[in-house]
Order: structure tokens, then sequence, then C-alpha cells
């Protein structure tokens, strides 16, 4: 990845970082979870509320690191109006990108902003950060009670 690029993409993380998009509590979800990362000490709530299997409106509250954080601002962006059979299947190609699966030059046109994660797969730690907020939306979507954890 060029400095040009990498550049761009600490711009994008650091943007949602601090000012991060559906970061609220929401008054009637259908779904919710909670998250852990105990490497980093992130914690996150997602609320889900879908109707028809759509994901009518979607935010999270929580803290830690830059890259959760940036992470479920951009998913829930990414999300939000999708059916869930597309946000699983965004949830594979997210999870293939920052797991480094996706190969060395990934074609990141199905991901959008999301590609802006694809430096995390040299960061084996970071993966967790970044996988996060998608693993406790899954949960969510499944309507599983157990915390979500990293380890």
């Amino acid at each position: 990845m060029d400095l040009e690029l990498r550049e761009l993409y600490q711009q994008v993380i650091l943007d949602h970082n601090k000012s991060p998009r559906n970061f609220r509590v929401m008054d009637n979800p259908t779904q919710e979870a909670d998250g852990y990362n105990p490497l980093c000490g992130d914690t996150l709530h997602i609320y889900l509320h879908v109707v028809a299997d759509i994901i009518k409106d979607v935010s999270f509250q929580g803290s830690g690191c830059a890259i959760s954080k940036a992470s479920a601002s951009l998913m829930t962006s990414m999300i939000k109006g999708k059916t869930v059979e597309e946000v699983e299947k965004l949830f594979g190609n997210f999870h293939a990108l920052v797991t480094g699966k996706l190969g060395d030059d990934p074609d990141l046109s199905e991901l959008g902003k999301l590609g802006v994660f694809a430096g995390v797969q040299e960061f084996p730690v970071r993966v967790k950060c970044a996988s996060l907020a998608w693993h406790t939306m899954k949960s969510a979507l499944k309507k599983e009670t157990t915390k979500v954890t990293t380890e």
C-alpha cells in the first residue's frame, strides 16, 4: 500500500474515532449485544432495529481504541438499510480483509470505505480491535445473550 493511500486511510480512521457516526443509545432496538476486547479494554454495545430482515437502524455506545471505534462507526454507516443477508456477506468480506485472506492486492470495490482497514492485517493484535463491532453486531442479529469477547 503506498504512503499516500495509507495516510488517507489513517485520516478516515481518525475522523470516525473523533466524530463517530451513529454513536448513541437507541430507544427501540429489536436486538442488541455487548462486546469486549480484553487485550486493550474496548467495550461496545450494539443496538439494531430490524424489520422484515432489513436493518432499519443501528447504533452503538462504548469506549475503545481508535480502530475499534472507527470500525463500529463505519460498520453502522455501511449496514443501515441493508438486508441481513447483505450484512452477513459484508461481514465475511470485511473479516477476510482484516485477516489478510484477500491477499496483497485485494479488490475493495465491495467494501467501499471499509477498505481503510486493509492495513490492519499487518498488526494481528489490531484485527481484534477492528472486528469487535462486527462480531458483536452478528451476535445481536442472532439474538445471542452472551457477551462477545475477542479472546
